[in-house]
């Protein structure tokens, strides 16, 4: 499943990164409050790296970093959630993805579900290591796998089928 789309590379002195950025944030958003109404909904489903990874990897890893930053603290902001005590961890897989999606669109200049895959993984991985040594427990940094498969396939899928068909230009 390989597709070439338009992807973008903004830069920080264009009005249209950070309107760009706005709009993902606002997804990353609102996702997670439907998610939220569910039980476990946002530690099974991770929806607030959703955004982060169609607008990095459409738009750019700049435009992926404003919303990588954002998202996050806007939702803790507004909703308490993520809690404050494990910002930290969401902040810094939120800024791997974009720094990786970012990384592979550029370089591949394509799309497609195996590349999609690699990106999650990178940050999934590097993540947990990251997570485990600001928390202490493996256990903890292990979260995401023990519960959030069904969110990283979402992310996989879902951002796939929204950067191929839902984003035209």
């Amino acid at each position: 499943m390989e597709s070439t789309v338009k992807l973008y590379s903004l830069n920080y002195s264009e009005t249209r990164t950070y309107l760009t950025a706005l709009f993902f944030v606002a997804g990353n958003v609102v996702l997670p409050q439907l998610f939220h109404l569910f039980p476990s909904g946002g530690t099974t489903w991770l929806p607030i790296y959703f955004f982060t990874l169609i607008g990095a990897y459409k738009y750019g890893w700049k435009a992926g970093l404003l919303t990588a930053i954002a998202s996050p603290l806007v939702n803790s902001w507004l909703f308490g959630m993520p809690a404050p005590a494990v910002l930290p961890a969401i902040l810094m897989k939120s800024l791997l993805l974009a720094a990786g999606a970012g990384y592979v669109a550029h370089r591949s200049k394509h799309v497609s579900v195996l590349l999609l895959l690699a990106v999650v993984a990178f940050y999934q991985l590097t993540g947990t290591l990251g997570e485990w040594a600001l928390s202490g427990s493996l256990h903890t940094a292990l979260q995401d796998f023990r519960i959030g498969l069904p969110g990283m396939a979402l992310q996989v899928f879902g951002g796939y089928f929204f950067i191929k068909y839902l984003i035209y230009k």
